[in-house]
């Protein structure tokens, strides 16, 4: 049984997959980003040991945002800067979800579609919360996109935390008055207009041009008409402290983890995934190793893309100003702010030795990336 995880399938299977597989230039980088996370090819310290002298290499991480390795602490540390933003107030998780009909111009434009889905959630959420016969005010959302189901399928949705409750013109904080924030049917039928309606718009003025056969266009937009779009909505029962980490869950997931890798043999892969429809039971779905990665890279975000978005109050241009007048209004406590010992640098004590587990590795050195003929 070989290292089950996405770098060794990417060292045994990446090479085939390439010579089959046309990768855009983005793609490739992210593959050799992963290859070389933690290995020589990025450098790193030279660790020594104070007692037995043992030498450790400590490579560095390549931080890509798709690295099943580098992405929990980069959760943790935005988990740490929202905690500020956090209402005593109930909070409401939405799920919106893309009809799958749509997965192939995904495909082929997903900065522009992904883009839309953003644009038509908050135009949505804004307006039903502006109405004064709901809340009368203006929301804040955190938005997270996602791309994937359990099994890498394509399955673009959108993870949304919102304040249950409006801010007002008149400096009034308007709390939801219901266990859900709006009626899920009414928000699915306004969100299939609007984004139908922008899709139609970016058509029309030319901003999908790999989208060649107008005769699909009207199909598409048929079918998107048709479907019912899912929406699901609940509120976040639960301590206002920990309202950000329920986030956190959400914001720096990937597509696929190593600890969802269980074996890997030869160029054969089992992947651990839950199966929803059968009561959330793990399962595991076997798959060939260009298979793995021709599904992990369907969910490459193009370079640059934000996903992780903050709307309405929470919109970092106002955010500050904004949630000081809200805990006014609602008579809440100031947001804590960073206390003087978490700014001071902690002295490192230097790591376990793991040969001899008496002494401590001290940084003795810093390791140049190795450059290999071919690289």
């Amino acid at each position: 049984m070989a290292d089950a995880s996405l770098q060794a399938v990417l060292q045994r299977c990446l090479a085939d997959y390439s010579d089959r597989h046309r990768l855009s230039l983005h793609q490739w980088q992210v593959c050799h980003h992963l290859l070389d996370c933690r290995t020589a090819a990025l450098g790193g310290l030279r660790l020594d040991c104070d007692h037995c002298g043992q030498a450790v290499p400590h490579y560095f991480a390549c931080r890509d945002r798709h690295c099943p390795r580098c992405q929990r602490r980069a959760s943790q540390a935005w988990c740490e800067r929202q905690q500020t933003a956090v209402l005593p107030v109930t909070y409401h998780h939405l799920v919106v979800t893309l009809p799958h009909a749509l997965n192939p111009w995904v495909q082929l434009h997903p900065e522009v579609i992904y883009a839309l889905l953003f644009e038509t959630v908050w135009a949505t959420l804004s307006t039903f919360g502006a109405d004064p016969k709901r809340l009368g005010g203006q929301l804040g959302m955190t938005a997270v996109l996602h791309t994937w189901g359990q099994t890498l399928s394509q399955h673009v949705h959108l993870h949304c935390l919102i304040p249950g409750g409006a801010f007002s013109d008149q400096g009034d904080w308007h709390p939801a008055k219901s266990t859900y924030l709006f009626p899920v049917r009414a928000l699915s039928r306004h969100l299939r207009g609007g984004f139908v309606s922008r899709l139609r718009q970016h058509l029309k003025a030319g901003q999908l041009p790999r989208l060649e056969d107008p005769a699909q266009h009207g199909a598409m937009l048929g079918r998107l008409m048709a479907a019912d779009w899912v929406v699901y909505s609940k509120p976040c029962l639960t301590h206002t402290e920990a309202v950000v980490d329920y986030l956190g869950r959400y914001s720096h997931r990937i597509a696929l983890t190593d600890g969802r890798i269980r074996n890997l043999d030869g160029e054969r892969v089992q992947l651990d995934y839950k199966d929803y429809r059968d009561g959330a039971r793990h399962k595991v779905l076997n798959l060939s190793g260009e298979e793995l990665i021709r599904r992990f890279l369907l969910h490459v975000l193009p370079k640059g893309f934000m996903r992780i978005r903050h709307f309405g109050f929470l919109a970092n241009r106002c955010r500050t100003q904004r949630l000081s007048q809200i805990r006014v209004a609602i008579d809440a406590a100031p947001s804590p702010e960073p206390s003087e010992k978490a700014e001071k640098p902690v002295p490192f004590a230097g790591y376990p030795c793991p040969a001899c587990r008496q002494g401590q590795l001290q940084i003795s050195g810093r390791l140049l990336p190795q450059r290999f003929e071919g690289g």
